[in-house]
């Protein structure tokens, strides 16, 4: 029960990774909050999560809306007192050559990915920086260390989250709060979904993972529980890669 008695919001938790995340920290004993532009999904993980013996709060959210954002943070503690945790994982790809990127579409990804994360981080922040406690992790992507074709916004998004955990590490660390990203290679969600049903595709992702596999929710859900944890007390400004070895070839 690693994370027993802790109050964790999850953004983009309705599936995928983020919905990972949310069950783990639930059976470490965390009461979690578990938020999505559409609910219906998190209604669904809010379920599991009760039946693991935790308590979960479901809160529709646009991450890019800062009313939003600070209406999540404070239904968050209004329930239960606190929020020790922030989980900013919601994220969205538009995959087009730049040539043919609408300036909506840049706006689109970037809303979401790198300002819903710095709103989710501020927004947070202001209540665990007055009990000198918190945790705060960002899901960036590999493609926030190396580039990807056709992915231009996204990358930039991944990217400034990357550069972010360590700035914010920098501001939070003095006021009790460690600031840490996860990275994530080719994990099968509904993003990758369709490029993962195309062989071609596919087996070129599997020619540069050394580990030979497609990576599941779970294994950044393990990623996401050791960074929430007080074992990783000294480790701040960090990102960690979870790519089954892509970018060390």
């Amino acid at each position: 029960m690693k994370l027993k008695d802790k109050v964790a919001i999850v953004t983009g938790s309705g599936r995928g990774i983020g919905a990972a995340i949310a069950i783990e920290f639930a059976r470490q004993g965390a009461k979690v909050v578990l938020t999505s532009r559409h609910t219906k999904e998190c209604d669904e993980v809010a379920k599991k999560i009760k039946s693991l013996g935790s308590e979960a709060l479901v809160v529709k959210c646009d991450v890019s809306k800062k009313k939003d954002v600070d209406a999540l943070v404070q239904k968050t503690v209004k329930k239960f007192k606190k929020v020790d945790i922030m989980v900013s994982n919601a994220g969205v790809v538009v995959q087009k050559p730049i040539l043919q990127m609408a300036e909506k579409d840049w706006d689109f990804v970037l809303d979401i990915n790198l300002k819903g994360a710095f709103l989710c981080a501020k927004a947070a922040a202001a209540h665990m920086t007055k009990k000198k406690y918190g945790k705060i992790i960002f899901t960036a992507s590999i493609a926030g260390e190396v580039g990807f074709a056709n992915t231009s916004a996204y990358c930039a998004s991944k990217g400034g989250l990357v550069n972010l955990t360590r700035e914010l590490a920098l501001e939070l660390g003095p006021l009790g709060v460690n600031v840490n990203s996860i990275a994530p290679g080719i994990i099968n969600t509904e993003m990758t979904k369709d490029m993962l049903k195309d062989k071609k595709t596919k087996s070129m992702f599997m020619a540069q993972t050394p580990i030979g596999r497609v990576g599941k929710p779970e294994d950044i859900a393990f990623a996401a529980l050791y960074l929430a944890s007080d074992e990783a007390s000294f480790v701040t400004g960090h990102t960690l890669v979870v790519d089954g070895g892509w970018i060390a070839s």
